[in-house]
């Protein structure tokens, strides 16, 4: 059963587990279960997203519940009308506050425009060697994409040398390493805390929160960092 955040009668919000596709691929011939599939059986109706999130990112996930409704919900997250909150954990200690500037490329190489804002929540520190490092440090950040490229903030906290913990291939190879080995931990701290829009129909202001998942829960733990509410 998907845990849902939000529902009225055109729009509908879980919090998508992490390591749980969103909908059929064929790049990911290795699963059968889908995030789609799974709430259109648990509320037995279509369902439309109206968005994506990658299969290694647990949180807000908003399905429509017709065509019409779907377009308009895709209209969105298109025309930038969303505001979006993320949480990760990433390596390294980092500033206060910063925005990465930097376009991404698609596949076909051509370059888009892409904007994230970060804030440090908390930083953390384990007395594990790591490289050149005698201990090995963390940090807790909130994320705010202005735009929506395909694996934003994991891409440009890899380009500022703040990967997040468990990502691959964007991630630190040691780190992911490490911390398998040591915690059995290999879930990608990224996780989809926040979506707040305009609805579509009413203009009523809508803001769906997810709790953050075990996985994420247990790394905060081994860190000594406090559970954001």
């Amino acid at each position: 059963m998907l845990d849902i955040l939000f529902q009225d009668e055109e729009l509908i919000a879980i919090n998508k587990p992490h390591g749980l596709l969103v909908h059929r691929s064929s790049i990911a011939a290795d699963t059968s279960e889908f995030a789609l599939q799974i709430l259109r059986d648990q509320i037995q109706q279509p369902v439309y997203p109206a968005h994506r999130l990658d299969r290694k990112t647990a949180g807000v996930l908003l399905f429509s519940l017709s065509k019409a409704m779907d377009s308009k919900a895709q209209m969105l997250f298109a025309e930038r009308k969303t505001e979006k909150v993320y949480l990760a954990i990433v390596r390294g200690y980092t500033e206060d506050s910063f925005t990465i500037d930097y376009p991404l490329k698609k596949e076909n190489g051509t370059e888009q425009e892409a904007i994230t804002h970060i804030r440090t929540l908390h930083r953390a520190e384990l007395p594990i060697p790591m490289g050149k490092f005698e201990t090995s440090r963390y940090s807790l950040v909130e994320a705010r994409p202005v735009t929506g490229r395909m694996h934003q903030i994991r891409r440009h906290l890899a380009h500022v040398f703040h990967p997040i913990l468990a990502d691959r291939p964007h991630g630190c190879n040691k780190q992911n390493k490490m911390w398998k080995e040591r915690f059995e931990m290999d879930t990608m701290m990224l996780h989809a805390q926040e979506l707040a829009f305009e609805h579509p129909s009413s203009g009523a202001e809508v803001r769906i929160k997810a709790p953050l998942q075990a996985a994420f829960i247990r790394t905060l733990e081994l860190l000594d960092m406090p559970i954001p509410e």
